[in-house]
């Protein structure tokens, strides 16, 4: 069976991810550090584990965690290679898929804004996560769902 896992420290879609999947079969399981610890009551379907504030634990749980028939959605280049091989899809925030045609070039550059920023460069951040980002991601993710449900009735 399907799950989405999200890597919800900083993950601006998990409410939407929420709601796309109410309803569908599909569960929800958002890995967090304690660091990002909310009292918010989940819906039925959705899990929350917390995991130590240590670096990369988060990324560990949900290595551990992942299944070949799981989604998961990251923003980071790192997680999503070591998840090509055993799950059935990394997705990204903004609603673009981690392919092993990709992954290599994504983590090239951002090996190659490390190394300029480690000798004095000033690289820009990520543009600003915007309502258009989100319509895009939910309306990408809406289509893997709806793929996810009728493999599920096969």
């Amino acid at each position: 069976m399907t799950q989405v896992i999200i890597d919800g420290d900083a993950c601006p879609v998990t409410n939407s991810v929420i709601e796309l999947t109410l309803g569908t079969g599909i569960f929800v399981t958002i890995v967090r550090s304690f660091s990002h610890f909310s009292t918010v009551v989940q819906p039925n379907h959705v899990k929350v584990i917390y995991v130590d504030d240590g670096p990369d634990a988060v990324d560990y749980r949900i290595v551990k965690l992942a299944q070949a028939s799981d989604i998961v959605i990251t923003q980071d280049y790192g997680l999503a290679s070591l998840l090509l091989n055993k799950v059935k899809m990394v997705m990204h925030h903004k609603g673009f898929i981690f392919t092993h045609q990709n992954i290599d070039t994504l983590l090239e550059q951002r090996h190659a804004s490390a190394q300029f920023r480690k000798s004095g460069g000033r690289t820009k951040g990520p543009s600003a996560f915007t309502e258009q980002d989100v319509s895009v991601f939910e309306s990408i993710f809406s289509s893997i769902i709806k793929e996810q449900i009728s493999e599920k009735e096969e």
